[in-house]
């Protein structure tokens, strides 16, 4: 299991980049390597590394907020959770179960990302990390039923 704490997170905008970039930390002076603009029509455009990129901005849905979280070397104390085991449609309670709860810091929140694509704006009905966002959203919406999600909290 997991528990997320929010000591105090930073409104922010993730950038999925079409590229692999292995570091993995803070960048010094960041705004000398990457300094997205609009254009008059609204259109995100940035270059990286020489290469010209249009973004998609990817709103999440209204009663969502998106989580960016630091996985911690914390655990809380171990908790005791009963299994639970449906046989028939009825549920039966089960063995009491110790439970290890991991810690993650949310370090930032997000209300949209922006996907980066080559040569013109992102595809959203083929671009994989649209549709899976759109799809988890949608997953989570008829699992949960109240639009209460993994990584994602209802707001209100």
């Amino acid at each position: 299991m997991l528990a997320v704490q929010s000591p105090n997170p930073q409104k922010c905008t993730p950038n999925l980049l079409p590229a692999r970039l292995n570091h993995n930390g803070p960048v010094n002076d960041a705004s000398r390597y990457w300094q997205p603009t609009k254009d008059e029509n609204g259109n995100s455009h940035a270059y990286f590394r020489g290469r010209h990129l249009h973004g998609t901005t990817l709103p999440l849905p209204t009663n969502y907020t998106g989580a960016i979280l630091h996985m911690t070397d914390k655990a809380l104390p171990h908790t005791h959770s009963q299994t639970h085991t449906h046989v028939d449609d009825e549920e039966e309670e089960g063995d009491d179960v110790m439970v290890d709860v991991k810690v993650a810091e949310k370090v930032g929140e997000f209300e949209e990302l922006v996907v980066w694509g080559h040569g013109g704006e992102v595809d959203r009905t083929q671009d994989v990390f649209v549709r899976g966002v759109e799809e988890w959203v949608g997953f989570a919406e008829a699992m949960h039923g109240d639009g209460e999600g993994v990584g994602c909290e209802k707001k209100g």
